[in-house]
């Protein structure tokens, strides 16, 4: 095809497709403007077309721009590294009530389309429902009161056990931790499994509570879970602890305590670990 009908057909005027541009290759501005970059590493091209104006280099921004991008100096995002806060896991306990808590977070809705929030308290080895802190709103000087009052009437554990939510994470906990001397073990970030136990009874929680009832307010939605709190304790069997109850497994710690320290008084209870005491041949 000629270039006469090519240019017809595109709408194009000749002179436009004979045009050669007289314009300078900028040579020496672009190796000025890459010797800037090269010790301006972190300098993108509005602080590189500031320096080049300082050394008398003339010129307009989107001059000074076009001639970045060609060159491919564009600044590289430095990517955040993640790291994990405290250890790989919690390290193995005593089979012992007390020795590490684990907290979480489980959200529902109301009725009315409120939503509210549980933070749930587990002992990790009794797999006893510790405490059921509900409300719309959950700070962490609230969390702070809640397991003062907790400490009071069941003792201070061993370690606590969560992730790094915003409320977990606050001065007022961090204070708290170092006021009364508790350790407190945060999961690495986007590993929830290492807090296990505690996910695993909010799907618990969830499958059996939240999604089988209709909570018409607050106060309802507290009596529902103190009942259901109730049950679990006491009546409910659990897979981990040979299909018994909580409740009557921690009574078995309790006759066994006395065995458990020697002459020193040292412990010498059993360590328990994530999965403590699963007994596979006693299913119902």
């Amino acid at each position: 095809m000629s270039e006469r009908r090519a240019c017809r057909v595109i709408g194009t005027h000749r002179k436009s497709m004979r045009y050669r541009s007289t314009r300078d290759d900028d040579a020496g501005l672009r190796e000025k403007l890459r010797e800037l970059t090269n010790r301006r590493r972190r300098f993108g091209y509005r602080r590189l077309h500031i320096l080049l104006r300082r050394e008398g280099v003339l010129i307009n921004r989107k001059k000074t721009q076009g001639i970045y991008r060609e060159e491919g100096l564009a600044v590289r995002r430095r990517r955040n590294r993640r790291r994990a806060v405290g250890t790989r896991a919690p390290a193995p306990v005593l089979a012992l009530p007390n020795q590490r808590w684990s907290l979480d977070f489980v959200h529902d809705q109301l009725a009315s389309g409120r939503r509210f929030r549980v933070l749930n308290v587990v002992d990790d080895v009794t797999r006893e429902y510790l405490a059921a802190v509900l409300d719309t709103s959950i700070s962490g000087r609230r969390v702070v009161r809640e397991l003062t009052e907790l400490i009071a009437q069941r003792g201070k554990p061993g370690m606590i056990v969560s992730d790094i939510g915003t409320e977990l994470t606050s001065n007022a906990v961090l204070a708290w931790c170092d006021q009364i001397g508790v350790e407190w073990h945060y999961i690495a970030p986007g590993k929830p499994m290492r807090n296990g136990l505690c996910e695993s009874f909010n799907g618990r929680m969830r499958d059996e509570l939240l999604n089988e009832t209709l909570f018409l307010s607050l106060a309802h939605t507290r009596v529902e879970d103190a009942a259901w709190v109730e049950g679990y304790n006491h009546e409910r069997p659990h897979s981990s602890l040979g299909y018994r109850a909580p409740a009557a497994f921690v009574a078995e710690l309790d006759k066994q305590w006395p065995a458990a320290l020697s002459p020193t008084g040292s412990a010498t209870q059993p360590i328990a670990s994530t999965a403590l005491m699963r007994n596979n041949g006693a299913r119902l």
